[in-house]
């Protein structure tokens, strides 16, 4: 059985091929098992951020309907233009000439260097692939569309006995479909990107420059009996490649169609055809099996049972993204994934890797939710392109050890932008704290001592040379920043240090500390302990509040939490740790209401969610997250950052789609369920007063527990716990006092 609450039963489409080599047998059956929480419509998207989203992490297709057609909009993670960024080079491109630039009072110069060319150069970007579309004719709109979640299907059914089923294959660069009573010219084409004419696109999604600017020669498509191919050079060597072929038995059309890269990395360089020609003769029956045995593996995982099934589509449908996005062996979560806009534009902020909020946020669900496989794509990729932040270090901050620039393209390279961030001096230790958390929600000492100890290290060893200690004996930086305040003006530079910066210095030693001690470096984890005790304490205003920084208090609306870091995501200040903390907590998360959300995007709402359960606001966390669900998502749950209700929640109107705001309202989902940072499992912590019954499976706790808990009427009746090895543990039920148990390896049922 699912792990999602199905209804119903299974619907089966029934496959006849007749003869062909595709299937085995003449006739077979695909079965997609309906639930309560999959995306039901009436007619199909006629826009492609309102799509059904297909995906395995390397590639995704978009569902909607393009003019008079049934279109598949294609994409790769791996589709890039990596022309460097010609500005991030030369002698000036060192962090003492920009901070030479502030004192001189000529910060216009790092402007032009860094800032304005991130919007000037079309390149470097992630870059569109193509689509595939079928001519709909007479048929028309369709009377149902369907996405089964349980095993990532999407079905379209039309009046006339029609129907379409299709998916993205789990472990493979493809997509299969199939058609039942197909007319006869139903068949697929492959539409190119316009790489050699502007686009008249104006869909308020935040869009980036017409790919013409690309300078690309456009590619062309080959047609063939029963097939196509297209391949599109780009910048240098770089090229891809789209290829889709089909059969006929009587009525029925069965097809698949691939998109390949030269930048595709770990396996052979393929031609797309290969990959096509491979699919038809190993079947669609073969490879359904395959693929449907993964989604049943991803969802037995974990799952959460809620009693607003407002919250649980959504929640549901963000794990859904989660499973479609990301893989041990796949590039992280960019800001689109594999979902690239398919506008004939580049997409909003270049589809880049944004490491001052959006990778992270898109992450937070990884290990409480118990994906921790699917998080190494992520921790994979940062480990790999250390030589190239070893390198970016080196060269702007002059120290050793090692950074990460905050905005990069998928080569690791600095992309520029607005540098407070975009360059950011502790980019570094955010990316780390994700190492940090592994570790700690795997209890695995291998992954300790080969990745998490020396990349943290590293970040540490930067951190050392490029803070200094004043004449007070304080840690610091000599300028801050916070996340966006104050955009990218001179402003933005703080000289007083940032509770952002001081939460995420923080964090780093005191992590760098704890992780050289678990691998056996103890003088180490003693220099780093020193380190964090030089750190000044945060700083609040005269109503007990996190400012920005001294003399900056949190008096406006702002898009971006990036004060109240202590609290959430690192667990610096803690409800647990006393009266003190708590009413810093409160006054804090007290100031983000009282101010509004008129300057609040929707990943401000998940965020919010995740603060609001860290302080035990149920409600609370509850209503932050049903405003998000409910006001800035389009009706395919994708968010679209302002706010598409019509009700006032934000200024922001616009629609440029991200995925991190999805994922954080997942996160903000299980930390009211089960939370475990500070050193007891707490289980329900933090859900709503009027839940009376609410159940999780599986869901992880630190030290690689896994917990089931079940509460019926209002009552806990249940609680499980797994853990991979005998441990002593306290644990906090609703109702009960904090007991303190003896775990033996195995699971374990308290209740």
């Amino acid at each position: 059985m699912s792990t999602i609450k199905s209804i119903a039963l299974p619907v089966v489409m029934a496959v006849a091929l007749g003869a062909l080599p595709v299937v085995t047998a003449c006739r077979s059956a695909i079965v997609a098992e309906p639930s309560t929480s999959d995306l039901v419509f009436d007619s199909l998207a006629t826009r492609w951020d309102e799509a059904i989203p297909l995906g395995n992490a390397h590639v995704g297709a978009l569902v909607w309907k393009n003019g008079d057609a049934l279109r598949f909009s294609l994409d790769r993670a791996d589709l890039w233009d990596l022309r460097p960024m010609d500005s991030i080079s030369g002698p000036n491109n060192r962090f003492a000439w920009v901070k030479e630039q502030i004192k001189n009072g000529t910060y216009q110069a790092v402007q032009a260097k860094y800032d304005w060319p991130y919007d000037r150069e079309a390149a470097p970007s992630k870059i569109p692939g193509g689509a595939i579309e079928f001519p709909l004719g007479e048929l028309g709109n369709p009377e149902s569309v369907r996405l089964y979640i349980n095993d990532a299907v999407c079905e379209i059914v039309w009046p006339e006995g029609v129907k379409m089923l299709t998916f993205v294959q789990s472990d493979k660069p493809m997509g299969w479909f199939y058609v039942e009573n197909a007319p006869e010219g139903f068949k697929p084409v492959i539409v190119a990107p316009s790489y050699a004419s502007a686009s008249k696109s104006t869909d308020n999604a935040h869009s980036g420059a017409d790919l013409e600017r690309l300078g690309y020669e456009q590619g062309d498509v080959v047609e063939r009996d029963g097939g196509a191919h297209y391949r599109q050079h780009g910048w240098g060597d770089f090229y891809y490649d789209i290829d889709v072929a089909w059969e006929r038995a009587g009525n029925n059309l069965v097809g698949v169609w691939s998109i390949t890269s030269s930048n595709m990395r770990d396996i052979e360089k393929t031609d797309a055809k290969i990959i096509t020609d491979e699919a038809m003769e190993r079947g669609l029956m073969k490879d359904y099996a395959t693929h449907s045995d993964f989604w049943k593996d991803y969802w037995s995982k974990s799952s959460v049972s809620l009693p607003d099934s407002v919250l649980q589509k959504q929640y549901d449908n963000e794990m859904y993204k989660f499973g479609s996005v990301t893989r041990s062996d796949s590039y992280p979560i960019s800001l689109q994934a594999v979902w690239t806009a398919d506008n004939g534009k580049l997409p909003p902020w270049k589809g880049d890797y944004h490491h001052d909020l959006n990778t992270q946020l898109s992450y937070w669900p990884t290990y409480t939710g118990n994906h921790l496989d699917e998080g190494l794509g992520y921790l994979n990729t940062l480990w790999s392109q250390r030589d190239t932040y070893k390198a970016y270090t080196k060269s702007y901050f002059e120290t050793d050890g090692m950074n990460v620039p905050g905005v990069c393209a998928l080569n690791g390279a600095p992309m520029g932008g607005w540098i407070q961030y975009a360059m950011s001096q502790t980019a570094g230790a955010w990316l780390a704290y994700h190492f940090y958390l592994h570790w700690k929600y795997s209890d695995d000492d291998k992954f300790l001592k080969e990745m998490a100890y020396p990349f943290i290290n590293d970040v540490a060893i930067y951190m050392e040379q490029n803070s200094m200690v004043d004449e007070n004996g304080v840690r610091r930086l000599e300028y801050s920043s916070s996340p966006e305040i104050f955009d990218n003006s001179v402003k933005a530079w703080f000289t007083e240090m940032t509770n952002y910066d001081q939460a995420l210095m923080h964090s780093l030693f005191a992590i760098a500390s704890e992780v050289a001690e678990g691998a056996g470096h103890a003088d180490e984890a003693e220099h780093w302990k020193t380190l964090y005790g030089q750190l000044a304490d945060f700083d609040v205003d005269a109503d007990g509040s996190l400012t920005f920084a001294k003399g900056f208090p949190y008096d406006s609306s702002h898009r971006h939490f990036s004060h109240a870091m202590a609290i959430y995501p690192l667990g610096l200040l803690d409800v647990s740790n006393g009266e003190d903390d708590k009413r810093i907590i409160d006054a804090t998360i007290r100031k983000l209401d009282e101010f509004g959300s008129g300057y609040w995007t929707g990943y401000s709402f998940a965020w919010l969610g995740n603060l609001k359960a860290r302080a035990l606001d149920g409600d609370g966390a509850a209503d932050a997250l049903r405003t998000f669900a409910t006001c800035f998502c389009s009706p395919n749950t994708f968010h679209l950052n302002g706010d598409q209700s019509g009700t006032g929640k934000s200024y922001f109107t616009y629609r440029p789609f991200t995925l991190e705001g999805n994922f954080a309202f997942a996160s903000g989902i299980q930390e009211m369920l089960l939370q475990s940072h500070a050193g007891a499992i707490n289980i329900f912590p933090a859900i709503p007063s009027d839940w009376r019954d609410v159940s999780f499976e599986n869901l992880r706790a630190q030290g690689g527990i896994l917990v089931s808990a079940r509460m019926v009427d209002g009552k806990v009746t249940s609680v499980k716990l797994e853990s991979p090895k005998q441990c002593t543990v306290k644990v906090a039920v609703p109702g009960y006092d904090v007991r303190t148990v003896e775990l033996p390896a195995g699971c374990t049922e308290l209740m």
